[in-house]
Order: structure tokens, then sequence, then C-alpha cells
């Protein structure tokens, strides 16, 4: 479209000029003043629905409960729900509580002085300058006590002072208390799990749960344990009273299913209630049975003829000669009560000889001795649910010297929970299971099981197991229950004190399986440092591990649905009646 230039026109005449300029003017005023009315709608537009939002979300903040109002990040993880921790028979070992906490708004306060004296009245154990510079400060929300008391949530109320306030959380309760502490773990004051189970439930998903916001006010699956809590009170229990009896500074139990590689029950003394975890701070206090690194002693003997059977260099009618004591680097390897005889591999188990234990590892040879702990598991870190997992130590480099000692349990330190899974396989066939906390059938535990020593060979464990029991002869037959067909192993260990082995602290253990025709369960329990009782010369396994296991299974056994067999004459009994 063409438009004139007017300053080009030749003609001057003022009345043209005039008449096109108006005409000019008013087309552009026609054509743009629509378009910025347009434009100026839209921005209003835009204006008002922004500042709606806002003055709507303001309104309804407003007028929200207390719990909502402030620091709702923070709010959403003290308020995630986390799932219950319940037993294999569904009995609660961990659950969530709703609890008040007090937190303060300094903004809001008037009188700080007064404020801090009225609340010092119900809550005395404050800090009054810490708290008085936490109420005169301009922050806009703080905590001052989390996890109040309803009676003390009640007496802050009656004194209605303003910028107080109350939230609720989620606490953390444990029913049973310390009875299984140290494997459902605890939490930390934001309801995270921080060891046991209850952060193993945390690093399988549930704390990206928790912290995306997700957990909140969610019905979460409870988490099934293999923990048995009947036995497991049973197991706490009688540990209990053997540490009390024999004036022990710790001990310790453990419950495993051979079959499954569940852990059906287990305890170390001194414990703590996860309802206080400050408890667990204290000196002493640890989870020794997978945490806790020991030389398992005389128990050891038992994986050193297990690996001299399964070698085929040994059978188990032969003898050894442990008529004189064995000198190698300096060193003299004696028995505690020599026989100083000939003694066959029956005898060398039931007697617990040093000598001829240590002549059954030289007939294997050093590496395959190195290579069988390996394969059974004793040497390396053990895989489970559980966070507090020790690493074993070895020889960095095996010696003769070290096969010899390392036979008898002394050189190696391990756990004592990998001890009673590495025994199971030896009763179950010959099947390593790695163990869990956690329900498992025994088609899963068969997809998982690696075979480590022979049917053969497992046979005769089970066989030598049972003959140190019943025969009075065997260092286990304290452990005897009738009926249940105990067998087991025991190992009194000489503690290192100072670099030195001493010989008046001992690490004693009884490593057990029943019913040994068909084992069902390894039971092993230690006690550290024993006193001996009166009329005792020693403190040896045999006179307080070893009883402790045989009241741990006369009390348990038919809870874990093992049925007794008296034999003939018990029929006969039974029938009388």
């Amino acid at each position: 479209m063409r438009i004139a230039n007017p300053f080009k026109r030749a003609a001057p005449t003022t009345s043209v000029s005039t008449a096109r300029e108006p005409d000019v003017s008013g087309r552009r005023r026609r054509n743009i003043a629509p378009k910025n009315r347009s434009r100026f709608t839209i921005a209003i537009g835009l204006f008002v629905a922004v500042y709606g939002v806002i003055g709507g979300r303001l309104v309804m903040w407003g007028v929200a409960p207390a719990e909502t109002a402030s620091s709702r990040g923070a709010s959403d993880l003290i308020m995630a729900a986390r799932p219950d921790l319940v037993d294999r028979n569904g009995e609660v070992l961990a659950t969530d509580i709703k609890t008040a906490s007090l937190f303060a708004e300094p903004r809001r306060i008037i009188d700080p002085d007064e404020a801090s004296e009225l609340l010092l009245s119900v809550l005395p154990d404050l800090d009054p300058k810490w708290l008085y510079r936490r109420l005169a400060s301009e922050a806009g929300f703080i905590w001052l006590r989390r996890e109040l008391t309803p009676g003390q949530q009640q007496a802050i109320l009656d004194l209605g002072i303003p910028g107080i306030g109350f939230r609720t959380e989620t606490r953390r309760f444990y029913p049973g208390g310390s009875t299984a502490g140290f494997i459902v773990g605890t939490v930390n004051v934001d309801n995270q799990g921080i060891a046991g189970m209850e952060k193993y439930v945390d690093d399988q998903g549930y704390r990206a749960l928790q912290n995306t916001g997700l957990a909140v006010d969610t019905e979460l699956e409870p988490v099934r344990m293999s923990i048995d809590l009947r036995v497991q009170h049973i197991v706490r229990d009688e540990v209990a009273a053997a540490m009390k009896r024999y004036r022990a500074i710790a001990a310790g139990g453990v419950v495993l299913d051979v079959e499954t590689g569940e852990v059906v029950a287990m305890t170390s003394l001194p414990d703590y209630d996860p309802n206080d975890p400050k408890q667990a701070l204290e000196k002493d206090r640890m989870n020794r049975m997978s945490a806790g690194l020991y030389e398992m002693g005389s128990t050891f003997k038992t994986f050193t003829t297990a690996m001299a059977l399964d070698s085929g260099k040994v059978k188990i009618t032969d003898s050894f000669d442990a008529t004189k004591p064995i000198r190698i680097g300096g060193f003299t390897i004696s028995d505690f009560h020599g026989k100083r005889r000939v003694l066959s591999v029956p005898e060398i188990f039931i007697y617990s000889s040093n000598i001829g234990t240590a002549k059954e590892a030289e007939t294997v040879g050093v590496a395959a001795h190195q290579e069988f702990l390996t394969r059974l598991g004793l040497l390396s870190k053990m895989q489970t649910e559980l966070p507090e997992v020790a690493s074993p130590t070895q020889p960095k480099e095996w010696k003769q010297i070290n096969s010899i000692t390392i036979s008898f349990g002394h050189g190696v330190s391990t756990t004592p929970l990998q001890t009673a899974v590495a025994a199971a396989a030896l009763m179950n066939g010959g099947k390593l299971i790695p163990p869990t906390f956690l329900p498992r059938s025994r088609e899963d535990a068969e997809a998982l099981a690696t075979r480590v020593v022979s049917q053969k060979t497992s046979d005769q464990m089970r066989y030598l197991f049972r003959l140190n029991v019943a025969d009075q002869r065997g260092s286990g037959n304290r452990a005897d229950v009738p009926g249940y067909k105990v067998g087991g192993k025991t190992g009194t260990a000489n503690k290192v004190v100072n670099g030195r082995y001493s010989d008046t602290k001992k690490f004693n253990a009884f490593l057990s399986a029943f019913p040994t025709d068909k084992p069902r369960y390894v039971v092993l329990v230690v006690v550290d440092e024993p006193k001996a009782e009166e009329g005792q010369v020693y403190a040896t396994a045999g006179m307080n591990a070893a009883p402790t296991v045989a009241s741990i299974i006369r009390r348990s056994a038919t809870l874990l649905k093992v049925r007794p067999d008296f034999g003939e004459d018990g029929k006969s009994l039974l029938v009388s009646y």
C-alpha cells in the first residue's frame, strides 16, 4: 500500500495538508489502539491470577492446623510412617506412635525472659541460658524439646505462652524393649534407621521414600523377620542367667535353622533398650555375635576334623599318636588333659586333643587348610541383612605353625554367628547357606546353597557331635537333654591380653546341633571371661556354656516344633499312661 510523503508534495497549499494529516493519524489510532488494549487486558489478568493464587495459599495456610503451618519440609520427615517390624509369627517388634514435640516462634514471643522461666518450671533440665537465647532470637521457628510426655504437653499448654506450640511427630516404639535390641536396631530423632534391621529397611529404599515425602501418612506393609520372639526371650533369659551365675563380663547366644539359614534367635549381653538408644553408646554394649571377633578355641576342631575326613586323607577309623607334645618354632603344643597315648579320630574329638587335631591338619596341608576354612566362609566377611558385621582376621602368610594353632582355634578371629553358619553346613548334609534375618523357604535356601563337604562327611560329623555329648567321657556331656539327641563341641580359648595369651581369662563356647539324627537347629552359646563356681578349679566351656545350651534347648524345642524321642522305653511309658 502506497502512502504519499507530505514533505515531498509540490503544492504548499495549507488546506490540502491539513485535510490529509488527520486522516493518516486517525488510521494509526484505529489500527494500534485495539492491540494495546488487548495486551493490557492480558497483563492485568495474569497479575490478578498470580496474586490470587498467592493470596489463596496464604489464606489456606493461615487456617490450617498448627501441624502443617510451619517447617513443612521438616514435618514431612518427622511425620513419615515407618513399616512395623514383626517376628515370624506376627508379633510386633517395632511400631510407630504419635508424640508431641515443643517448638517456638521467637518473633511472636512478647517477653523471652518470662517465657523461659515458665518453660523451665515444666522442663527444668533445659539449659536456662540456651533457652533464653533461643527465645530472644529473631528466628521464625525453632525446636525446644522433641518427644514430650502427655503430662509435659498439658502442663505447658496450661501456661498459655504466646509463640509456643506443639507439633505431632512419629516416634518409634519397641514393645519388647531390649529383648531383641541388637537385631531390631533403632532410629534417630528424625525416625531414620541408624542400626540393626531398622537401618536395613532404610537402605532397601525406604530412606528415599521418606526423603521424597511419599512415606507420610502411608500404610506400609510390615517387614516380617525370621526371629521367633518366644525363642528370642528364652535365649536372652538363659544367657543372662549364665552371665550372672558365672560372673562373666559378657555372653551371647544364637539359634540357627540349618535347613534355611534363618536366624531364629540371637542375643548379646550387655545389650540395650532401643527405646533409649543412648544406652548403645555405653561401654561394652555391642553385638558380639555378628560384630565381635574372637578366637573360637576348640570349637574350631569341628572344622579341622571335617576337613581331614572330607579330604579323603583321614578316615574316621584312623588314629594319631598323642603321646608327646609337638614342638615347633619355639612353641610347645600339648593337651589340657592329655591321655599320652595313641588316639582314634573320635577320641581326638571327644577328648579335645590339641596334639591329635594338629596332626590331622598336618596330614591335609597348609594350603588346603586355608582353602577349606575359606570355603566354609570363616575367613571372609559374612553377607547378611544386619549392618553390624565384622570382617574376620587371619595371618597374612600361612605357615606350618599357623596351620597347627588354627587347627585348634588360635590364630584366626571370626564372629560367633559365622561359626554357627559354618557348623550348620556340616550338619545339614554339607551345604553352606547364607544366614538371614528374614523368612526364607527351603526352596529359596536350596537355590542359594553351596556344597562345601560331602554327605558322608556330614554324617560322620553328626556322629561325632552326638558322641561328644552322649559319651560321659565327652567334653560336652553336660549339654545332654533327654529326648532331643543333642550333639556339640566345646571351646575354651585363652584370651589375648597385651599381646600375650592369658592363663586366667577365657572365652568359652559350646557349638551344638539337635536332633543329631536329622539336625534342625544349631545352637551356639559364648561366655566371655567366666569365673569358676564354688568347688570347681576351672571354668571350662563344658561347665558353663554347655549347660546353658541344654537349658535353651529344653525350653525352646517344643516351640521350634521338634518332637522329643525317648526311644522304646519312652513309648512304653506313654502307653502305660
